[in-house]
């Protein structure tokens, strides 16, 4: 196939593909509602102390990777961190104006209702599930990391440091343990009862309570309560959550705000398979004509070697004819002159018989 050939292909199937989407819906294939019975942990600012148990327990229940600073090392909450493809979980402090002491805060996924990451993919490799947690499937994942851009509070990770098979990494809520009717790692790690799980609905009305029954302790605003659509993780605090580092990202789910951006997807999906057959087209056609090339050049060489040694054969045969034939003639000429240097010492003797006579009488009697 001819490159110019290739395109024209590719965009006539662009073309066909616009002319037949109708119009866009979340990820352009499924919206997400949420699920009013789901779970939810609430995060109240104002009882936790920054002692990082919560990051142990998702440590150890998820397996991850020991860090280079031990769990009882605090001198890591000076430096802002979020999490990362070996750490799910992490808690910052933040040293507002007007207070003398510092105020923490648990960063993870927050499990949205409307999961703008499952909204940004089009493989469908996260899943919103009736716990409430939203979980990713790494084997239908293509790697182009729209979650992580689409994610309103920069939670996906990827593994970049992995060569042969890098996934998004993120919090799970502990799907699997919450399953077995069990409580997420962190929540079982918290000593002072600064992470409470439940229904949502229920954490909400908790929220609320603590709010109205101390006034002077929490800012009236339960985060993540509308925040996107609202989260199944929610926050209370005892300043305003903009003074912890938290987005404000409106009211409005992540389906209604990529919906005309993500229009495109199906055009994109449409192009794929077209577009990834006319690489390996081409990438197959640069193959075989290396391969065409590759046979002629051995082929031309073994006959260029064939006949160089044909020709050195040759002329070895008629070396060794001629010094054959000369070693021949060499002999006869030397055997020539050997007869006829016997055949004139016999001449000699026939021609002078009386020198024999002489050598005869010459001997000793006894001799006779």
């Amino acid at each position: 196939m001819h490159r110019r050939k290739f395109l024209s292909l590719l965009g006539g199937a662009g073309i066909a593909s616009t002319l037949g989407t109708t119009k866009a819906k979340a990820a352009s294939n499924a919206s997400f509602d949420g699920y009013p019975d789901a779970m939810g942990v609430l995060h109240d600012s104002s009882r936790c102390i920054g002692c990082r148990k919560c990051e142990e327990g998702c440590n150890t229940v998820n397996h991850l990777p020991k860090p280079e600073k031990s769990f009882d090392d605090l001198s890591v909450l000076d430096t802002k961190r979020r999490t990362s493809a070996t750490v799910h979980t992490v808690v910052n402090k933040y040293n507002v104006a007007g207070l003398d002491h510092p105020i923490f805060r648990k960063q993870q996924c927050n499990h949205c209702m409307e999961p703008a990451c499952a909204s940004a993919c089009f493989v469908k490799a996260f899943t919103k599930n009736s716990d409430g947690s939203v979980t990713y499937n790494g084997d239908v994942c293509v790697g182009c990391r729209y979650c992580m851009i689409a994610c309103p509070y920069s939670v996906p990770t990827f593994e970049y440091d992995d060569p042969l098979d890098p996934l998004i990494q993120k919090c799970t809520m502990c799907h699997p343990l919450i399953k077995e009717g069990k409580l997420p790692g962190c929540v079982q790690s918290c000593p002072k009862e600064a992470l409470t799980f439940g229904k949502r609905s229920d954490l909400i009305e908790i929220a609320r309570e603590r709010i109205r029954k101390y006034p002077e302790r929490y800012v009236n605003k339960i985060y993540g309560e509308t925040e996107a659509g609202g989260t199944n993780w929610l926050y209370l605090a005892p300043v305003k959550h903009t003074e912890l580092g938290q987005p404000v990202v409106g009211k409005k789910s992540a389906p209604e705000l990529t919906a005309g951006a993500l229009g495109a997807v199906p055009m994109v999906v449409g192009i794929w398979p077209v577009l990834l057959t006319g690489a390996y087209a081409i990438s197959k056609r640069k193959e075989k004509i290396a391969a065409e090339d590759q046979k002629a050049a051995v082929a031309q060489a073994i006959n260029e070697t064939q006949s160089a040694a044909d020709d050195k054969l040759k002329a070895a045969m008629e070396k060794a004819a001629k010094d054959k034939e000369a070693s021949i003639e060499r002999e006869t000429k030397k055997a020539v002159a050997n007869a006829e240097k016997e055949f004139e010492a016999k001449l000699a003797a026939l021609q002078n018989p009386e020198s024999e006579e002489v050598e005869e009488s010459s001997k000793p009697e006894g001799d006779a």
